[in-house]
């Protein structure tokens, strides 16, 4: 079978490989859609993603497909049964995990990190984080649903109430899906910050956004109280804190480079009272995602720029194909 194999940094090629075995556990999954994410470019150019991966690896964390095979333990899932799959696997066994937080797990693996994932005809799954979908998903649809569950994860971390007024500062994919997520949880008004103005008014005229702020122009107020940074440069993390109102939460989900740090006052983040929160993955957020694409609360197709093939994938992470907002690669049929 064909596979797109990460042969070292910043090398990839396609194989023929062989099918991979399924264990007693696990479910084999004809691939159909995988997303490309941040991580992916990080793991494409040597950096690390919510584990490490060791080439030669197959990437591919964001996934959908049709179940092709079950091993004998494997009882919520069957052959022929439309899926996805949540890519982080805990042990169970840390500390981490005995206390609820698995997403801090010592021994974390990963499916397209740490063994291969979406982008080859058919990979291997525990049963465990195999995750029926409904019929009104599309599988193109579907390969998003491991962001959003980044994204689910993220708000349920925040104290969210109707009355509050909230900003978004990023306007790729993530920021557009807290978007979404912000009105679908009954958040009044959304506001909306970033650099490209064709994305800000999309967002304006498709989902409800009352103010967008092109950062590159315009001055963002300090009124909001809940500030959601998804970019994960320092100055649009001190831009996200300078925002607050008191009493505010600042969610830092946007991924900065492992050596970089941003400034703050901290009488500020004392005298307003701020809470400033990071997030990490998405335990326990599949089912949430998954509802709320089959609800129509959140919508993303308008948002899915790219639809690729195996062989324009190292485009993409090369950073030669502009204009990238959400691509996904079509692997199956």
């Amino acid at each position: 079978m064909k596979a797109l194999v990460l042969i070292a940094t910043k090398h990839m090629e396609i194989e023929d490989i062989d099918q991979p075995t399924v264990k007693p556990n696990e479910v084999r999954i004809d691939t159909k859609y995988a997303g490309i994410c941040g991580t992916d470019h990080a793991l494409y150019n040597g950096l690390p993603g919510s584990a490490d991966a060791v080439p030669p690896i197959v990437l591919g964390h964001e996934n959908s497909g049709v179940v092709a095979e079950v091993g004998s333990e494997v009882t919520n899932v069957k052959v022929g049964d439309r899926v996805t799959v949540d890519p982080n696997i805990y042990c169970g066994q840390c500390f981490y995990c005995h206390t609820g937080r698995p997403e801090l797990c010592d021994n974390l693996s990963a499916v397209g990190v740490t063994r291969n994932g979406g982008l080859e005809q058919s990979f291997t799954a525990p049963a465990s984080v195999v995750y029926p979908i409904p019929e009104s998903v599309s599988f193109k649809d579907a390969a998003t649903i491991e962001p959003i569950s980044c994204a689910v994860h993220g708000m349920k971390l925040l104290k969210i109430t109707p009355y509050q007024k909230a900003l978004v500062i990023g306007d790729g994919f993530m920021g557009q899906l807290f978007v979404q997520l912000l009105s679908a949880y009954g958040v009044h008004q959304v506001d909306f910050a970033g650099i490209i103005d064709e994305k800000l008014q999309l967002n304006k005229e498709k989902f409800g956004v009352t103010n967008i702020y092109n950062t590159t122009r315009d001055k963002i107020p300090s009124d909001y109280d809940v500030v959601i940074e998804a970019v994960g440069l320092p100055q649009t993390q001190e831009q996200a804190v300078e925002a607050t109102r008191k009493g505010a939460q600042v969610l830092m989900f946007g991924v900065g480079k492992p050596d970089a740090h941003f400034q703050m006052n901290t009488y500020e983040v004392y005298q307003k009272q701020l809470t400033i929160q990071g997030s990490f993955i998405n335990p326990n957020a599949f089912e949430d995602s998954i509802a709320l694409l089959a609800s129509g609360k959140l919508n993303v197709d308008p948002i899915i720029s790219h639809v690729l093939t195996l062989d324009q994938v190292e485009g993409v992470l090369q950073g030669k194909v502009k204009g990238v907002s959400k691509a996904v690669v079509k692997v199956g049929d």
